[in-house]
């Protein structure tokens, strides 16, 4: 790898990783879950696994995309051996599925921003018909296309594309949430989204789902375990410090998401006295495509926050498919092809197997449903390589080694190599409980969109190719990793 495909500072490995974790997930997922999980009481666990889950897991990216400065597929070869090539192959397909389908929700946000700005959304029904017409139906082909488009344009120029694109979008993304949050807090009956959100009810936290909701939340919305901050890692500078950008990345994510939380619970809870009994009825699509643009038509000057809504959620669903982009790419190129042909391969390929998604609701949740999971799995290995590898190795040659400007203790090897993996497995294990209990006659059945057949059917093609592939994927990546050994040597 060449000195020059590096970050041109701090900030700016920041703000991209920023960008790559904050996204949809935070604006929309976020809101609803603790709505449906007893406001403050969610909060106090779902801060209680930003340190369990999400920190551990970003220190483990960052320590491992530095060391190896290969993709998903290489770097795991490089912690655990050839062998383990199909685990990091596994993790490059889970973001890369969750891409075919990310481009899609990218561009339902780019119509509603365009309808926001042309006034279409201005009446209280104008969002349900837009949706009614829009999502699955040959319009929002376009659309998808146009975000593939958009994100390719800026992988094109590499790392320092990503870097100057992320600068712009990431800083005016946090102006405009701010600003939403502000105006949601100053408006009359604020005051009791408030008090829902950061009032904890503590018996409440004797129910195990609140902690399950709280963990999964983590796990899908700082990017943790994805393989997409591994891949920005790769382009760290060489004295770059890992554990302190590990604790800015993830406070600064979940800051983004309280922002969000404050934003939409503060203006429903002021329109809708109700809103905390309806709003978990929504779906993350029907919570923003729907009844958010509902509520700003009752809001003064509702039109104007709408547009800022939907201009925040543009830039923050771009900017995480871009970093989706760069990793697909990343793991072609560590197979020997050239960046711009990596691309092209990689856009040409979300352009085709994201159309399913877009032409169909129920395909796009059956995808978002199965791969989702799938990231639980992703944690898992990352925990399981990164002790092959041996952590106190991980921790005390990289994450405390050259560059480092904060210690990390051996709380982190505990956390790593026992807590994370009893957090994903648990996870697994409740979320496939759970699917077989929304439909139990059709819960192994792999055509259902919602069961646990469909998982383990997708999940099991997906790995039995990668079993069969490791050993070319293996020796691809190390013949990759020596030619760029040798150019760093000459």
């Amino acid at each position: 790898m060449s000195q020059a495909e590096t970050f041109g500072s701090r900030w700016g490995l920041i703000i991209a990783t920023l960008g790559m974790a904050v996204g949809t997930g935070n604006i929309w997922r976020f809101p609803r879950i603790v709505a449906s999980n007893g406001g403050g009481s969610f909060l106090v666990a779902w801060v209680v696994f930003l340190f369990l889950w999400s920190i551990p897991l970003i220190i483990a990216e960052l320590a491992i995309g530095k060391r190896m400065r290969q993709g998903a597929v290489g770097a795991f070869v490089g912690l655990g051996g050839p062998g383990f090539a199909w685990m990091g192959g596994f993790v490059a397909l889970c973001a890369t599925a969750i891409m075919f389908y990310y481009s899609v929700v990218t561009g339902w946000c780019f119509r509603f921003l365009a309808a926001s700005l042309s006034g279409g959304l201005a009446d209280a029904d104008g969002g349900q018909a837009l949706w009614d017409s829009f999502a699955g139906h040959p319009a929002s082909v376009a659309t998808h296309f146009l975000a593939l488009g958009l994100g390719t344009a800026v992988v094109w120029f590499g790392v320092r594309g990503i870097e100057r694109v992320a600068k712009i979008l990431i800083p005016t993304l946090a102006v405009l949430v701010v600003i939403l949050a502000l105006r949601a807090v100053t408006l009359p009956g604020a005051e009791a989204g408030l008090a829902f959100m950061f009032t904890p009810d503590w018996g409440a936290l004797a129910s195990p789902k609140i902690w399950l909701e709280a963990l999964t939340q983590n796990a899908w919305d700082t990017g943790a375990g994805w393989g997409l901050i591994l891949t920005y890692a790769i382009y760290m500078r060489v004295r770059e410090d890992v554990s302190l950008n590990a604790f800015l990345v993830g406070f600064g994510n979940n800051s983004m998401s309280l922002l969000a939380g404050i934003m939409v619970l503060c203006t429903v809870f002021a329109i809708d006295p109700d809103a905390a009994t309806k709003i978990t009825g929504q779906s993350n699509e029907g919570l923003t495509f729907i009844w958010m643009p509902q509520l700003f038509a009752e809001m003064p000057g509702g039109s104007l926050f709408m547009i800022i809504f939907f201009a925040a959620l543009s830039f923050a669903a771009l900017t995480s498919l871009i970093a989706m982009l760069e990793l697909a790419t990343r793991v072609l190129i560590d197979l020997g092809l050239a960046r711009r042909t990596a691309l092209i391969g990689v856009a040409s390929a979300g352009a085709i197997f994201g159309l399913p998604s877009a032409l169909s609701l129920p395909f796009f949740r059956n995808q978002d449903w199965v791969w989702g999971v799938g990231l639980m799995l992703s944690g898992f290995f990352f925990a399981l390589a990164a002790s092959r590898f041996g952590l106190d190795r991980l921790r005390c040659e990289v994450i405390n080694g050259e560059g480092c400007d904060l210690q990390i203790g051996r709380w982190w090897n505990i956390l790593l190599g026992v807590v994370v993996p009893v957090e994903a497995v648990t996870l697994m294990i409740w979320w496939l409980y759970e699917a077989r209990g929304w439909d139990p006659e059709e819960w192994l059945n792999p055509f259902h969109s919602a069961s646990v057949g469909t998982v383990l059917l997708q999940w099991t093609v997906g790995i039995v190719a990668l079993l069969l592939l490791n050993k070319w994927l293996a020796r691809r990546a190390a013949a990759t990793a020596a030619r760029s050994s040798q150019g760093l040597a000459s």
